[in-house]
């Protein structure tokens, strides 16, 4: 089958707030203009408190998914500390460069906290870049203009969580390859990986005078 076909549109985002982080995404999965899924999973926990949101071929990023969730928990049972993110972003690195002849065709975000909140994008080729804010797939540059105007580094996880929905809302209302429901997650040092309900972020688009 022609790989342009198996090719998803997307939207993700990951903020680093004060002492978290702040990831999400949308749930639409495309096969150029036709809608294949209406649900797809796009943030996945791959540790206590890592994360990573995928965006390109479904098949090359849940296999990636799949590869750092075992390593990650090998890492802590067998040292009992986790992996530090850095670290985990490096490893998908190398498993990505080390392919790039039959590249992935992926864009990743991997982030978590350790001793400080962390977010990386992950390029196909393996370029592993840490940001404040990253958003990747067919609906981040209207991600873009939202956080360019709403970020602060001292922002609250609430105000965090606010701006990852209306940057996600932005690129669905101009995208057609973003849609469905969105997907929020926090990480903290306390918490760790906490997904957000249905509830809770139907609240929150409601409280934002969003909508769906």
């Amino acid at each position: 089958m022609d790989q342009k076909l198996m090719q998803t549109g997307t939207t993700t985002v990951g903020i680093t707030v004060k002492d978290a982080v702040v990831m999400a995404t949308e749930r639409r999965v495309t096969m150029e203009h036709f809608i294949a899924h209406k649900d797809g999973k796009k943030l996945h926990q791959i540790d206590t408190h890592a994360a990573m949101t995928i965006a390109g071929l479904v098949g090359d990023a849940q296999v990636l998914v799949r590869y750092m969730s075992a390593e990650l928990e090998l890492y802590r049972l067998q040292r009992r500390v986790n992996m530090p993110i850095e670290a985990a972003a490096t490893l998908l690195s190398n498993i990505l460069n080390q392919s790039k002849y039959y590249p992935y065709m992926v864009q990743i975000l991997i982030g978590g906290v350790d001793k400080k909140p962390h977010i990386f994008s992950v390029d196909a080729a393996g370029g592993s870049v840490e940001d404040v804010y990253v958003s990747t797939g067919s609906g981040s540059p209207y991600v873009y203009g939202v956080l360019e105007n709403g970020f602060s580094k001292e922002m609250s996880v609430d105000s965090g969580v606010e701006l990852a929905i209306r940057g996600i809302t932005a690129a669905k209302s101009r995208d057609s390859a973003s849609g469905g429901m969105i997907d929020v997650a926090v990480i903290d040092r306390k918490n760790g990986f906490v997904q957000l309900s249905e509830e809770e972020v139907l609240e929150r688009i409601k409280k934002l005078k969003l909508s769906l």
